[in-house]
Order: structure tokens, then sequence, then C-alpha cells
């Protein structure tokens, strides 16, 4: 089974309580293929990017099996750029500085070879984007999961809600969820949303973990209690890439399945905000996964006679 990612490949400028970076490499899909790359070989990318990415960055993602032909190199401009700070309670972080740079007019071109792709993750870039991409896939994939986030539903809400009936899973945090549905309680946002479009949602809520959504039927999946927190950063892209990876690589799509990549993308996650950006996700083993897969499952597994 193949997956196709597209979203932003970019620059970010990191500081947290722990430390700070220059610029390193970021971006949603950056975050989600690096985690599909554990558990899918067909890992295919569409993103921009400006002349001053380096060679070694994009060795970095051919290193873990994915296909950058759809990386767009536009040598007179410059790449995404985005800085943020965090707050102690490393919840909340305030943007320093964003320069949209080649992505202000990134128009995605799908190679001939990622056509008939069976499953789509379209990462947090504009709906507008996001329609067109799918607008120009010859075959509907099996599964087409978005995430969004509440940028977009501020500034382009009527794109967004244009492409949310195209779509099968959204992934949004649970401010995002209030904010897309007027529903406080989280459970009536999920139906609110759904009538939208998406058959499944995933509400992300950090820290507290996830919940899945679908028809009359809801699962929830812990987060890790972890020691440190060094960096947030992308932790959310990492979940999504862990997510729709093992639903690549398992090809089913089921309730019960989904369930089951929820656990590992939560996994994929913790790994994530253990050092600074992607840093933790570049050498990963199989065995840390499974290790920390069995953590979640014995974290929530209980008997009651």
């Amino acid at each position: 089974m193949s997956l196709l990612t597209v979203g932003s490949v970019a620059f970010d400028a990191l500081e947290t309580p722990f430390g700070k970076t220059d610029k390193i490499i970021g971006g949603a899909a950056t975050y989600i293929t690096l985690a599909a790359s554990y558990f899918t070989k067909k890992n295919n990318l569409v993103a921009v990017v400006g002349g001053d990415f380096p060679q070694e960055m994009i060795d970095v993602l051919v290193s873990h099996g994915i296909d950058t032909e759809g990386l767009q190199i536009k040598q007179d401009g410059k790449t995404f750029f985005w800085s943020g700070k965090y707050h102690e309670d490393m919840n909340t972080r305030d943007t320093v500085d964003v320069q949209l740079n080649v992505m202000a007019d990134f128009d995605p071109v799908i190679p001939a070879s990622y056509q008939g792709c069976e499953y789509l993750m379209l990462g947090n870039t504009a709906p507008a984007i996001q329609k067109l991409v799918l607008e120009r896939m010859e075959r509907r994939p099996k599964l087409v999961m978005l995430d969004t986030m509440n940028f977009w539903m501020d500034i382009a809400m009527p794109d967004l809600e244009a492409v949310l009936p195209l779509i099968d899973l959204l992934t949004i945090n649970d401010e995002e969820a209030r904010m897309l549905s007027g529903e406080y309680s989280l459970r009536k946002a999920a139906k609110v949303i759904m009538d939208k479009g998406p058959k499944t949602l995933v509400i992300k809520k950090g820290e507290h973990g996830a919940l899945l959504f679908q028809d009359d039927r809801i699962f929830f999946a812990p987060a890790l209690p972890l020691e440190e927190v060094f960096d947030p950063t992308g932790a959310g892209d990492t979940f999504a890439g862990g997510f729709i990876g093992y639903l690549t690589q398992t090809d089913d799509i089921s309730f019960e399945n989904m369930k089951r990549a929820i656990i590992y993308g939560s996994a994929m996650a913790s790994f994530c905000v253990e050092k600074f950006g992607s840093e933790r996700l570049v050498n990963l083993t199989q065995e840390e996964i499974t290790g920390r897969v069995k953590e979640f499952v014995q974290l929530a597994s209980f008997e009651i006679k």
C-alpha cells in the first residue's frame, strides 16, 4: 500500500524552557512522513522548499525511504520559516515570526508515479490547496485524511467547509473542534463536525490523549506520562503520521484497527517531544516503537471481576 503526504517542509526556530535552536528542519509533512516511514515503504511527499534548503536535509528524508520526486525546489525562493517560543507549561506558545516565502504560492504537482495511492494525508496547509490536491488525483484514494488548525478557521472557513465533504477523516485538537462546531462538549462537537462531511474524527488533546469518533462509536487513548517533555513542536503531525502510516501498513480502515492506529500514533508523538524538532524521529528503532506501544497497552488495560 502507498501513502501520499502533501504539506509543508520548513525551517523552524524554537525556544522552550529547556533550550533554543536556530533553523532546524520542520514542517507538517516532514513530521508526518518521518513518522510514517517506520510503517510503510511506499511513502511519497509533495511539498515545496526554496533554494536555501540544504541537500543534507533532503538526504535525511530519502534515507528514511521517503520519495522526494514531488518535492519542488524553487531555487530563487526561500523556504517557509516559523519561529516560536513555548511558555513554562509547554502547552502554550507564542509565534515569534512566520515567513510564508515559497508556501505563499504553493502549487502542488502530483507526479504520475504517485497517482493511484491508496492513502492520502493532507497535512496542515491552506484548505484551498488541500482541495486542489484532491481534484488533481486521477483516482480517489481508499482513505483521505486531513489535518487543519484554528488559523484556517479564522481566515478561510468557507474553503475549509468546502473540502470537509470530500474527505474521510479529520484530525484537529480540542480547541479547534469547539471552534469548528460551536459546541463545548466534545461529544456534541464531534456530531456537528461529522455532519459537515468526514465520517471519522480524531480530536487530539495533547498531554491528555486523543479521542476517536465514528458514527455513534467513541474510543479514548491516553497520552503516555513522560518524565520530560523537551519540545512539543510537531507532536500532532507525528501522531498523524504514525496513525496513517499504521493504517497504510495494515491496509485495514475498520474502526477496530483505527483504535490500534491511535495507539501507534500516540507512541510516535511521545518520542517526538523528547528532543528538539524531528531529531528523535530520525534515529528510532522498531524495538523502541514496540516497547513504547506495550507501555501504552499496560497503561490503559485493566480487569473487572
